[in-house]
């Protein structure tokens, strides 16, 4: 059994359904040798970031899409997942494509971007895709999500119907704080990366604290590193068709991965 089998058998097994909600493996027809591990958002499923592996795909880059654990099942199941268990998910995935020979980067959407983020800390990436990224979420008290999850174990959202299998109506608290262990380690982590990055972000964005992706790209230690900030039409979940500018995001996106760097 290869590890996409074995990925989507043990999604099967944590009681995924929806049939976007499981990992992928894309695969051109004439490889270049380069491969892109992405990461989805909190809350979301790899179907946030399909339509980026497609377009990579279409430019011979082998792409996964990975499933974090805890995600496409329920919010039980994210309940009690843990970061160590997101980033694992990230390792695999990035030592599954360097086993076949290939030069390896990573993209995330959001917490995904995090993930990313921790991994190039871990692991020798090529280059990082960071989509929404963030030091800081917009909720004044997100950074209160451990303790509050004492009192109330989940927020509330709405969601549509159509939407069910793929995010949820609630968010274990618990879970938030796992993001914020992620962000605890961004102060050590961002002035070592030193690989080409690419952020893109939005003023629209009313998921993110105003300004935190801008910061980020401030303290990153790369000397090869762009950021594109969209208008307020442009919505947190950059990467899919609900965002007016999703062509501009996948033209960036492969001029970025076909861009030559020097040193």
């Amino acid at each position: 059994m290869d590890w996409i089998e074995k990925e989507r058998k043990r999604a099967h097994a944590d009681g995924v359904f929806h049939p976007e909600s499981f990992p992928f493996l894309l695969t051109p027809e004439k490889p270049n040798g380069e491969a892109v591990v992405l990461i989805h958002g909190f809350g979301a499923t790899p179907r946030s970031i399909l339509p980026v592996a497609e377009e990579l795909k279409k430019h011979q880059f082998t792409v996964i899409g990975v499933r974090l654990p805890g995600h496409g099942t329920s919010p039980q199941d994210l309940l009690n997942r843990k970061a160590v268990e997101w980033m694992e998910c990230a390792r695999s995935a990035f030592d599954e494509l360097a086993t076949r020979g290939l030069n390896v980067s990573a993209g995330g959407l959001s917490t995904g971007a995090l993930i990313a983020l921790t991994l190039a800390s871990q692991r020798p990436v090529n280059r990082l895709l960071l989509f929404s990224p963030f030091l800081r979420l917009h909720h004044h008290l997100a950074p209160l999500a451990g303790f509050l999850s004492l009192f109330v174990p989940y927020q509330q959202r709405t969601i549509d119907d159509a939407e069910k299998g793929l995010y949820y109506s609630q968010r274990p608290l618990k879970a938030v704080a796992q993001i914020n262990r992620l962000l605890r380690d961004m102060p050590r982590i961002l002035p070592q990366i030193q690989v080409p990055t690419l952020i893109l972000t939005s003023t629209g964005d009313t998921t993110i604290a105003r300004g935190t992706a801008a910061k980020m790209y401030q303290r990153l230690g790369t000397p090869h590193k762009t950021i594109h900030t969209y208008g307020d039409d442009v919505p947190h979940v950059i990467t899919t068709a609900e965002n007016p500018q999703l062509d501009d995001v996948l033209r960036r996106t492969v001029d970025f991965m076909s861009q030559q760097f020097d040193g």
